[in-house]
Formats: C-alpha cells, structure tokens, sequence
C-alpha cells in the first residue's frame, strides 16, 4: 500500500497540537483526524482515537514500526510545508492523552 496523499493543517489549538493531517493511501482509502503533537523531544503523530469508559483506543493505527515511520515521515514533510494558522484563530482540538 502506497501513500497517495497527505493533507496537513496547521492549527492554533492553545495545547500541545500543532496540526491535523489526513493521508490517503492508493488514491482508495483515507485515515482522517491524525494530529501532530509537539513534545519536548520534537513532533510526533497521534493516530485517530476514540474515547470509550475514560480511555482511549486507537481507531486506526500501523502494526509495525517501519510503518509508523514512514506515516511520520510523509506528514512531518507536509507539515513543515504547510501554511501557518491565522495568529488570532484558535481552533478546538482536543489533545490525546499523553502517548
């Protein structure tokens, strides 16, 4: 399965989410609502969750390292091209728990 399409937009959220990101694989399949998460270590991708009896579970997410790696890569290259946020525009994102 190949990468087709990543789409990333930044975001002024007042926490530790930088942008939303949706990637499309094969020009057939599409995951939305993968955020970019800003640590002290550096940026990191969150794959879609859901909250069920106060946790989280992935919605969707990769089986192996080598995957997650290249998923980071594709949207940590289109984010580092994508347009800033407006300055005086704060969206409601909601942060995932602490990965």
């Amino acid at each position: 399965m190949e990468i087709t399409e990543v789409r990333v937009r930044k975001v002024n959220s007042g926490n530790r989410v930088k942008a939303v990101a949706q990637i499309t694989f094969d020009n057939e399949f599409v995951v939305h609502e993968i955020k970019v998460i800003e640590r002290p270590e550096g940026l990191f991708i969150a794959m879609p969750r859901r909250k069920k009896n106060e946790r989280y579970y992935d919605i969707a997410h990769p089986i192996n390292q080598q995957v997650r790696d290249k998923l980071t890569k594709a949207v940590l290259e289109k984010y580092d091209e994508a347009e800033e946020p407006e300055a005086n525009s704060v969206e409601n994102v909601e942060e995932p728990d602490a990965e």
